[in-house]
């Protein structure tokens, strides 16, 4: 799964928990996209999420 270039953000594990208190595995994926940024001054497509994105933590190329 991919990584947010930005702040490292990934996908987060845990257990799903019933009313029964029964428990199973569970993933939650970040909202990360493909963009297209600005390293350095050159364009490059990288793993960003939206969160770096709305904040304005990366420039769009």
């Amino acid at each position: 799964m991919a990584k947010c270039s930005v702040c490292g953000k990934g996908v987060h594990f845990g257990n799903n928990v019933s009313h029964s208190h029964r428990r199973s595995n569970h993933i939650w994926k970040s909202n990360i996209k493909k963009v297209k940024i600005s390293v350095n001054g050159t364009p490059s497509r990288q793993y960003v999420c939206t969160g770096c994105l709305r904040s304005g933590k990366v420039e769009r190329a």
